[in-house]
C-alpha cells in the first residue's frame, strides 16, 4: 500500500479510528508538544491539528503505535515487513548452482525495477511555488522550554556527493534562525556530513533540498541504517510495493519525490562559518547542548495545495521515535543475521536504552567463546558501532523478557571472563561520555 501525501495517510488513519482531529487553535510554540507528549505516553491516537495559526494543518504521533507504524510501511504488521526483507536477503545470498541462481532471478528483477524513476515536468509537491521563502508561514514547533528556538523535526534532507554523484536521504533536525535560514544538524558519523566535507574540499555552494511529508514510508526510510550505496528510496519502494517518482527541484539540481507535501530548496555555502545551534530537548531525555553546525539557506519553498505539515516530538522515552526503532529491529535483523552473525536468533533495542545505546541479542550457542565472538562482530556493524551496551543470552531466553535476561546475567556472567570492555564512537547526542562522540562500551556474555 502507498499513500499520495500526508492528507491521504491521515484519512486512512481516521477511517480506522487511529486519528483525532483538533479543530480549535493550538499554538506550535510549546502547546502542541504538551498535548502530543501526553497522548504518546498513554497509547493515544495520531493528531491532526487543523488550526495552527498558519495556512497548514499539522500531523503528529502518526507513527506512535504498532498499527500506525506498520501502515506507514504499507503492511498489516511490522513482522510482515521483517519477514519479507528476511526472505529477500536470504534469496539474494544463495549462490550455489545454476538452478538456484535462476530460481532467485525473478525476485532480483522485481527488486531492480523498484529503483526511483525521474519524471519530466512538475509534481504535486510543486503546485504552489514561493520564490520569496518565509519559514514562519509553516507551523514549526518549539518543543521544550529551553530549546534554542523552533525546530523542523521530521526533515528529509537530500544531498549529493560532488565527485561520485551519489545521493543520500537523511534526517537531521533544523533550527530556524530566520525566515530563510536554518542550522543543519548533521552528525559527524552521518552521510550528509561526509558529503559536506567533500564539498568543503571542492569549495562553493553545496545544494541541499529538504522535503516534508509525502508517503510516510519516506520518513522511515530516511532514518534507516542503510549502506551508503543503497538508495533510501529503493527501500521505500520495496516497502510500498511501488517505485518512487522523482521531480527536479526548481533552484538546484537535486531530485525529490513528486508526492511530497513540502519542498524546501537551498544550499550550504562551504565558505561560511558555522552557526551556533541548540540546545534541543532530545530523544535521550536530556537537552543536547548548543554546538557549531553549518548554515542552510533557503532559496525556494514549494508545496501541494492540500499540504499537511509533519512533526514529531522527542524527549523522555517513550516517544514516537520508539516505534521507528522497533521497525528497524524487524527490518535490519535479516542482514545482520545473514551477513554478520548467523547464530543470532533475536535482536532487541529496549526503549529505555534509547535506541542503539542498549542492545540485547540471543544466539544459538554451539561452542565456547561464541558469545564474545558475537559481541566483537556487533560492535563494528554499521550503526551498531554507536552501541554502549550489548548483552548476549542463549536462545531459550526471550530478549523482551527483561526478568529472564537479568536472571541469565546473574546466573552465567563471571566478571573476570565474560565482560568485554572497549572504547569507540558514540552518538554525538550522548550526554554522559567523557569525550565528545567517543567513550566506553561494555559487552556482556550472559550465555
Amino acid at each position: 500500500m502507498s499513500f499520495n501525501g500526508l492528507a491521504q495517510f491521515a484519512s486512512f488513519l481516521e477511517s480506522r479510528g487511529q486519528l483525532a482531529r483538533v479543530a480549535c487553535r493550538v499554538d506550535p510554540h510549546l502547546e502542541i508538544t504538551e498535548i502530543a507528549d501526553r497522548l504518546v505516553k498513554n497509547g493515544g491516537s495520531a493528531l491532526l491539528f487543523e488550526d495552527t495559526g498558519t495556512n497548514f494543518p499539522l500531523l503528529i504521533n502518526a507513527f506512535a503505535s504498532d498499527e500506525r507504524m506498520a501502515a506507514a510501511m504499507g503492511r498489516a504488521s511490522l513482522d510482515d515487513a521483517g519477514e519479507e526483507i528476511f526472505s529477500l536477503v536470504e534469496s539474494l545470498g544463495r549462490s550455489r548452482g545454476r538452478l538456484t541462481r535462476l530460481a532467485r532471478l525473478p525476485g532480483m528483477i522485481r527488486f531492480l525495477t523498484l529503483a526511483p524513476r525521474r519524471k519530466r515536468g512538475r509534481g504535486e509537491c510543486q503546485e504552489v511555488v514561493d520564490h520569496t521563502p518565509d519559514l514562519s508561514r509553516l507551523p514549526i514547533l518549539k518543543c521544550w522550554p529551553h530549546d534554542g528556538g523552533r525546530f523542523i523535526t521530521l526533515p528529509l534532507v537530500h544531498t549529493r556527493h560532488p565527485d561520485t554523484g551519489r545521493t543520500n536521504l537523511g534526517m537531521y533536525r533544523m533550527q530556524v534562525m530566520g525566515k530563510d535560514v536554518t542550522g543543519m544538524h548533521w552528525h559527524r558519523h552521518k552521510t550528509g556530513a561526509r558529503h559536506f566535507e567533500a564539498w568543503k574540499k571542492k569549495g562553493g555552494r553545496m545544494p541541499v533540498t529538504v522535503t516534508l511529508g509525502g508517503d510516510p514510508v519516506y520518513t522511515y526510510s530516511a532514518t534507516a541504517p542503510l549502506p551508503e550505496d543503497i538508495s533510501e528510496y529503493l527501500l521505500a519502494a520495496f516497502l510500498r510495493r511501488k517505485r518512487v517518482k522523482l521531480v527536479r527541484c526548481l533552484t538546484n539540481d537535486l531530485w525529490v519525490p513528486a508526492d511530497s507535501d513540502f519542498v524546501i530548496e537551498g544550499y550550504v555555502d562551504t565558505s561560511e562559518p558555522p552557526v551556533t545551534e541548540g540546545p534541543f530537548g532530545d530523544h535521550t531525555g536530556f537537552y543536547s547542548l548548543a554546538d557549531l553546525y553549518p548554515r542552510f539557506r533557503v532559496t525556494c519553498i514549494t508545496h501541494r495545495k492540500n499540504a499537511v505539515y509533519p512533526a514529531t516530538v522527542v524527549g523522555v522515552p517513550p516517544m514516537e521515535d520508539a516505534w521507528m526503532g522497533k521497525a528497524t529491529e524487524k527490518i535490519f535483523f535479516a542482514p545482520i543475521k545473514l551477513t554478520i552473525a548467523p547464530e543470532i536468533r533475536e535482536l532487541h533495542m529496549p526503549v529505555s536504552g534509547v535506541a542503539h545505546n542498549l542492545v540485547i541479542v540471543s544466539i544459538d550457542k554451539t561452542y565456547p567463546g561464541q558469545g564474545m565472538k558475537v559481541l566483537s562482530a556487533l560492535f563494528g556493524a554499521g550503526q551498531m558501532m554507536l552501541s554502549k551496551y550489548i548483552i548476549v543470552v542463549n536462545s531459550d531466553v526471550h530478549v523482551t523478557d527483561y526478568l529472564s535476561v537479568a536472571e541469565a546475567f546473574f546466573a552465567n556472567v563471571r566478571f573476570e571472563t565474560d565482560l568485554l570492555l572497549t572504547r569507540g564512537p558514540l552518538d554525538v547526542l550522548d550526554h554522559s561520555s567523557d569525550r565528545f562522540s567517543m567513550g566506553g562500551k561494555l559487552g556482556i556474555d550472559a550465555t
